[in-house]
């Protein structure tokens, strides 16, 4: 009854929002300043998306929008209050892959990607890269898993310990290059990983795009493969895995907005119709490709079945790997 109500009241604000005698009156929505929670520390490239989100929305909304960091058990925290807040559209959540991975790779998590939460929209993407330090010689994948075959002992690869990273490393070396014996070095961050490789204590690197591109762009890394559908167009040099002969390897980072289930339909609309034309602006667009991202600006309906697709893919490789949640 209270959802109900809350709707039907915004719905009637909206009617009533536009010019009166003449005179324009304020949007419906926001009336107070609105609070974005990224879930993560500050300074990854979803804390500056968020926050370069919260600065054009403020513009073009006419109220504050914030960035509060709230880290903690990979994204659960933040989620969690989130999850728990009122559907009013005060407080959003800004979200990578990990949001809806975790809920199969954790048993105690706070929320429920799917059942306590309305997408808004994916904001953008950016692919995993896999890389190597210069000292390896292999310019391909096929060349890459060539070399491992003939010297197992001497390679292995950094990656992230947790998580979407490491599942889908996990998925790429295990299952699709067959390599069951290569040693997966996990790192609780994408710093120490690239430092690791560039050093060459870890020879190979699987990452997200954004912290490895500028040592691509420095030529201290070499890179072989991108992980997504097509190549990116950051670096449209790099080849795909599909592309190398590895198909069914899929995996690109979503940086998506979230609100707590039962948010009036009419924010939602809103705020992805806002962000859809934020993000054509062409210094975000900027903005986003200096840090290897795409823009996408999903509807919410496709945000919701890329939520469900990444439970359910998650949840067959982790059988798959016999890997247990936490």
């Amino acid at each position: 009854m209270k959802k109900a109500l809350l709707c039907s009241t915004f719905a009637a604000l909206l009617i009533t929002s536009g010019t009166v005698h003449g005179q324009q009156t304020k949007p419906a929505y926001p009336t107070k300043q609105v609070r974005i929670v990224v879930p993560y520390p500050a300074g990854g490239p979803t804390d500056m998306i968020a926050r370069l989100l919260a600065q054009k929305l403020g513009e073009r909304l006419g109220q504050s929008f914030y960035v509060e960091n709230v880290a903690g058990a990979s994204g659960a925290v933040g989620a969690g209050q989130v999850a728990k807040s009122e559907p009013n559209g005060e407080n959003l959540l800004v979200v990578t892959n990990d949001f809806a991975v975790a809920s199969v790779t954790n048993k105690g998590l706070p929320y429920d990607p799917v059942k306590n939460f309305t997408p808004v929209t994916i904001i953008a993407s950016s692919p995993q890269v896999i890389a190597v330090n210069p000292s390896v010689p292999a310019k391909t994948i096929k060349e890459l898993v060539a070399l491992i075959n003939a010297n197992p002992e001497k390679y292995n690869y950094a990656a992230l310990g947790i998580g979407f990273g490491a599942l889908s490393a996990e998925r790429l070396f295990k299952l699709g290059l067959k390599q069951d014996k290569l040693s997966r070095i996990p790192f609780n961050g994408a710093a120490p990983a690239v430092t690791s490789t560039l050093s060459g204590q870890t020879p190979i690197i699987y990452m997200g795009l954004p912290p490895v591109a500028p040592h691509i762009n420095s030529d201290k890394l070499r890179p072989l493969a991108v992980t997504s559908p097509k190549r990116t167009a950051a670096f449209p040099n790099i080849p795909t895995l599909t592309e190398q002969g590895f198909p069914s390897q899929e995996s690109e980072l979503q940086i998506g907005m979230v609100a707590p289930a039962g948010t009036p339909k009419e924010i939602i609309s809103l705020l992805q119709k806002e962000i859809s034309e934020i993000i054509k602006l062409p210094d975000v667009k900027k903005t986003l490709e200096t840090v290897s991202f795409t823009p996408v600006a999903s509807t919410p309906e496709e945000y919701a079945t890329a939520i469900n697709s990444d439970i359910k893919t998650w949840a067959g490789v982790m059988k798959d790997l016999n890997i247990k949640p936490n």
